[in-house]
């Protein structure tokens, strides 16, 4: 890709150009620069009617990867050149598929079909099925909820696939690092950051490995044999971590508050995690009821 820069004044252009067609709501209007990897267009399309998206040269399946996500009915209002001068077009994603961007310019994306609110607790039918199992999402939204990410956050988690994918929509604006042990996890967890649209997501095989991406203030780690060793690399880096530990194995709970203790953490929560649901009998079936603690210094 090209190393382009889109300025106030280059971005108001492209403003008062879009405005010539459309009613632009300025206090609504998204305004994303993909030109930086990170930056999430899908998500961001799914959430806002109207977002006006800088882009670089180089997306040859951008508009393919929208209509794979259920975006075809979605409006480009768009030129033909780099700069918001000439006829303006409109078509709809799912006759765009086949175009690519092939110089750095704006485009309008109109989703009329916009949800307004992110939706915390994501169905388990919308992760890619491989070799990761995914905790409930009653249960994943109360762990989100503990979590508190916010837009530019920097996030961990250590296997736990389906909470890196909602931490990545929330925290948009931030980067989360996926740590899988093992090379089939990781292989789904980039199916899934496929599948959902996510650039701010980076996998990796251990959290020795991690240490050369951007510093986390917050980890989330499903506990095993590796989860002290974990715990004393990540303290390492940043002392001022907040921790938090997932387990269903009572002998590796029992173990968290001496290994909290050893490494100067603080047990600032301990919390069991129950869901039951109606089944075929009409009984309510018990779910595997997680232990979460948290910790910081």
């Amino acid at each position: 890709m090209s190393n382009v820069s889109f300025n106030n004044a280059a971005i108001l252009k492209w403003l008062s150009y879009f405005a010539q067609e459309d009613e632009l709501d300025l206090a609504t209007l998204l305004i994303l620069d993909i030109t930086r990897q990170n930056k999430n267009l899908i998500p961001a399309v799914q959430t806002s009617r109207q977002v006006m998206v800088l882009t670089d040269a180089g997306h040859p399946d951008i508009f393919y990867d929208m209509w794979d996500a259920g975006l075809g009915d979605c409006v480009i209002v768009y030129n033909e050149g780099s700069e918001p001068v000439g006829p303006i077009k409109r078509n709809k994603v799912q006759d765009m598929i086949d175009r690519g961007i092939n110089a750095p310019a704006a485009m309008l994306v109109i989703n009329e079909n916009y949800r307004s609110t992110y939706q915390i607790g994501l169905d388990n039918q919308r992760f890619c099925s491989g070799s990761i199992r995914y905790v409930g999402s009653e249960i994943r939204a109360v762990i989100m909820s503990k979590l508190q990410a916010e837009l530019r956050d920097t996030i961990l988690t250590v296997g736990a696939a389906s909470i890196a994918v909602e931490a990545a929509l929330v925290a948009a604006e931030g980067n989360i690092i996926a740590v899988e042990h093992h090379a089939s996890d990781r292989t789904t967890m980039e199916e899934n950051a496929k599948n959902f649209g996510l650039n701010n997501v980076t996998v990796v095989g251990s959290v020795k490995e991690a240490e050369r991406l951007p510093l986390p203030a917050t980890a989330f780690i499903v506990a095993s044999s590796q989860t002290e060793e974990e715990i004393a690399l990540l303290l390492r880096r940043n002392p001022e971590m907040r921790i938090f530990v997932y387990t269903l194995d009572f002998t590796r709970l029992a173990a968290l508050p001496g290994i909290f203790a050893a490494h100067g953490l603080k047990i600032g929560e301990m919390v069991q995690i129950g869901v039951s649901r109606l089944g075929s009998k009409g009984t309510m079936d018990r779910e595997p009821a997680p232990w979460l603690i948290a910790g910081s210094r």
